[in-house]
């Protein structure tokens, strides 16, 4: 009955109690809907089809939990938003899931669900909510811990082709790095009214990865601009390939709900301009 928050880090993980991770996944794709992955097992080798040097052939293996997918998809359209889940399905997870649990869950301790982050047409409010409903569904519905992971980088400006050795720790950007710190700084100091403000320009002006639905997602779990708990930085920020990265866990504070933004796909008409639509 208790959820925890943590962007691609396994501090909150490691808490005792928690029986599932939750991931935000900024590399699984989508263009309609919200999806939740929620097979009963997931096993496989991967290759990335970004960068195919560089992850070939990496085996993977977790259990899922088929229950609680469908608990959370259903708690999501209760609030409003669409989501479908995929307890019977070939589907094999992406990336942002796979990598981080390589690392975090290589005992198969927990069970993992996958939530598409790479919103294409998608509502950053919509995410927010469907984050707080996730949160709801777990504290008012499941008998277990859950541990939320937004599975994403902060910019994610690629060094440009050619460059990417000398950029392979480096930010590609001092624009970007300038804004990635400053944001982290704001993390630390818990100025969530101020970041949930400017999400929308820095997801698009800071090259936000999967214009950070999933951090939309977890700050949504987390109360949004009312949360008033501070990050605790993991691994100090840096660079990788040119982007910006970093781990950090969130604690769980007790919240209302009251600042969560209202469903907005289920009430939109026609056409919105981009500065809308984010």
């Amino acid at each position: 009955m208790r959820s925890t928050a943590t962007r691609r880090s396994g501090g909150a993980a490691a808490k005792p109690g928690v029986d599932t991770i939750v991931v935000f996944d900024t590399h699984w794709l989508v263009n309609a809907n919200y999806h939740v992955n929620c097979g009963p097992h997931f096993q496989g080798l991967y290759t990335s089809n970004e960068l195919p040097h560089f992850i070939s052939n990496l085996a993977y293996e977790f259990p899922g939990n088929p229950a609680l997918g469908k608990l959370l998809a259903e708690v999501c359209n209760e609030f409003g938003v669409e989501t479908l889940a995929h307890d019977k399905t070939t589907l094999a997870p992406e990336y942002g899931t796979i990598v981080p649990m390589r690392y975090m869950n290589t005992d198969q301790h927990f069970k993992v669900i996958s939530v598409s982050a790479l919103c294409q047409a998608h509502y950053l409010n919509d995410s927010a909510r469907l984050g707080w409903a996730m949160r709801r569904a777990v504290e008012d519905h499941y008998d277990g811990t859950v541990a939320f992971l937004a599975s994403g980088s902060l910019s994610h400006r690629f060094a440009q082709n050619g460059l990417a050795p000398e950029f392979a720790f480096k930010i590609w950007s001092p624009f970007l790095e300038t804004l990635d710190r400053e944001v982290v700084r704001m993390w630390q100091a818990g100025e969530w009214q101020q970041f949930c403000g400017m999400l929308p320009e820095y997801a698009a002006k800071g090259h936000g990865e999967g214009f950070m639905h999933d951090t939309a997602m977890l700050l949504g779990a987390l109360g949004w601009s009312e949360y008033a708990g501070k990050a605790e930085v993991v691994t100090p920020y840096f660079g990788a390939s040119g982007t910006g990265q970093i781990n950090a866990v969130f604690p769980v504070t007790p919240v209302k709900g009251d600042a969560i933004p209202r469903a907005q796909a289920s009430s939109a008409e026609g056409y919105t301009n981009i500065g809308q639509r984010l």
